[in-house]
């Protein structure tokens, strides 16, 4: 795939934006044949075949900047005024209509099968075929190579598509502000990711979503509110998802078209120029390739579960459409960070045990499978590749342990993970409800006793001898494991493991209640705080942000779990 030069050290203008432009999946992939003149598409409707169907966004009437990522900026080489420049904001609020080339007008959306824990579903559009699912709300406009890496940009509630099952293709603030600062957040805490680009609101258009009375415990929605619309721009080297090679896969299994086979190739061999290029020789055969393929995805899928559990985090909803094909973390819906320890920690109340905390890594698996399953057509006549395949497959728990205890050990600071003293402190966890990143970080000052620790006890146990003794004799335990040698060294490196700040929902909430109200002090605090989640910040901050959830909050719908992504 070729890659241009930048011209330029800054990119201050739209126009010096332009000159990066190169639109590799539309100049590559298959258009959808029934695909409407100038992208105006924005009806649902099947879609029978190609890779994606262009689509103008839609844009959102009076925009106004909120924030952008001055992190992202910079590592892009883009000027801070450009985010708050008239061409600037109306390009990346929808209004492709003047923006000059070789920027294109149209944007695109793609299509992809669902797969929920491993099972194929087909009822999730609005046709019952599996045909009129896909990026809804989320429309892609730009890619461009900067720096030598290439980058889509897509507008997360961008407008109608034919995927969008009826509904009005808007994202609302409350989401956008959630998303927004959750990449930039999970990118600094050493995270694989979507990053955050922009974030813009109208000034006068509202939509209808469902939500909760205040203070509610409700599970489900009780009330519609009339909420302001928002644009989030995330941007990634690809937005291609395992729920989309499994779309192809599906149609080249049962040869639903006369170029489904060829679809299927095309896409995997997109999927390896934009996110594997790195580690596969194009001159390789397609067979090695896929194999190879499955391999590094495989690799990725669980250090990147894996990380999500050492910093606390819980996707909620991973399904294969949730999954990115590159291995990043994807689709910031009901995701959460957890407070007090718990395995079956899940932030959304449509998720079940199945997307909870410690099951993330059987999730996972499930999602490789589907991958695993899509890709099997292209080897149906290399019996030797179809059963390397399967053995790549069955190897992905023994893999996922392994990646599993390597970061126990690191947060614990062990140089080999102990079975017998994990599962004794996962125990005393459950039993005495622990702050889950309070514990590690106050762990990670290497306490000569147990009293640092009790800054992370949600329950009084002044009282509880019993609990009191097995943590000190766990405590004990663990500093015999550790290496005692250079004490401050030690402590370093796990404060590097074991982040001091998460982004928790009970932070969330006020942000963006304050950003309703058009205050957008608290979000621009939580954005600095939460890009620099390892540091020892100032003693406000720490008083702010470093502490337990208040008792008043647990179980309270909208910020102990929440129940749709919009």
């Amino acid at each position: 795939m070729k890659v241009k030069k930048q011209t330029s050290t800054t990119v201050e203008t739209l126009n010096d934006l332009a000159l990066l432009a190169d639109y590799s999946l539309m100049d590559t992939l298959d258009q959808d044949p029934e695909a409407k003149e100038n992208g105006v598409d924005h009806s649902p409707r099947q879609v029978f075949a190609g890779h994606y169907v262009p689509v103008n966004p839609t844009p959102i009437e009076n925009p106004e900047y909120i924030a952008h990522s001055k992190d992202f900026f910079r590592e892009l080489g883009f000027a801070d005024s450009l985010a708050q420049s008239d061409e600037f904001v109306r390009m990346f609020s929808g209004d492709t209509a003047q923006i000059p080339q070789p920027l294109r007008k149209t944007g695109w959306a793609t299509g992809y099968a669902l797969s929920i824990y491993g099972r194929e579903y087909y009822q999730q559009c609005p046709f019952g075929t599996g045909n009129g699912y896909g990026d809804g709300r989320a429309v892609s406009i730009l890619e461009a190579v900067i720096k030598g890496k290439r980058w889509e940009m897509q507008l997360k509630g961008g407008g109608q598509t034919p995927y969008c099952r009826g509904a009005d293709g808007r994202a609302v603030l409350r989401s956008s502000v959630r998303e927004f600062l959750a990449q930039e957040h999970m990118h600094a805490l050493g995270i694989p990711t979507s990053r955050s680009l922009t974030l813009y609101t109208s000034k006068t258009e509202t939509v209808q979503r469902p939500w909760f009375h205040q203070g509610s415990y409700s599970k489900d929605p009780e009330v519609m509110i009339e909420e302001a619309v928002a644009i989030t721009t995330r941007v990634a080297p690809s937005f291609l998802r395992v729920g989309q090679i499994e779309l192809f896969g599906r149609r080249a299994r049962k040869n639903e078209h006369p170029k489904a086979m060829e679809e299927l190739e095309k896409i995997v061999l997109h999927l390896i120029d934009r996110e594997y290029s790195d580690v596969i020789d194009p001159s390789l055969p397609l067979e090695q390739k896929v194999l190879l393929l499955a391999q590094e995805f495989r690799t990725r899928l669980t250090s990147l579960v894996a990380n999500w559990i050492r910093v606390g985090y819980c996707q909620g909803n991973f399904n294969s459409d949730n999954c990115a094909a590159g291995g990043f973390t994807l689709d910031y819906g009901p995701f959460g960070f957890i407070d007090n320890f718990d395995p079956k920690y899940q932030p959304w109340t449509g998720g079940g045990v199945h997307f909870s905390f410690l099951n993330q890594p059987q999730a996972a698996q499930r999602n490789f499978h589907s991958f695993c399953t899509a890709l099997m057509p292209l080897l149906q006549s290399n019996q030797n590749a179809l059963l390397e395949l399967d053995e790549i497959e069955n190897s992905f728990p023994e893999i996922m342990q392994a990646q599993m205890e390597k970061m126990w050990a690191a947060k614990l600071g062990l140089e080999t993970f102990d079975a017998a003293l994990f599962r004794e402190f996962t125990m005393l966890m459950v039993q005495t409800s622990v702050d889950y990143t309070l514990f590690f970080r106050q762990l990670s000052s290497i306490p000569e006793d147990i009293t640092p620790l009790k800054k992370s006890f949600y329950e009084d146990l002044k009282h509880d001898d019993s609990i009191l003794a097995n943590w000190s004799a766990w405590l004990e335990k663990w500093k015999a494991r550790i290496k005692t040698g250079d004490k401050e060294a030690l402590s370093q490196q796990m404060k590097r493991i074991n982040p001091k700040y998460t982004l928790r929902e009970w932070f969330l909430v006020p942000a963006y209640k304050a950003a309703e109200r058009g205050d957008y002090t608290l979000l621009k605090e939580l954005q600095a705080v939460m890009t620099d989640p390892y540091a020892e910040q100032s003693k406000e901050t720490e008083e702010k942000y470093y502490s337990k959830k208040p008792s008043e909050l647990f179980e309270i719908a909208g910020v102990s779990h929440v129940s749709c992504s919009s």
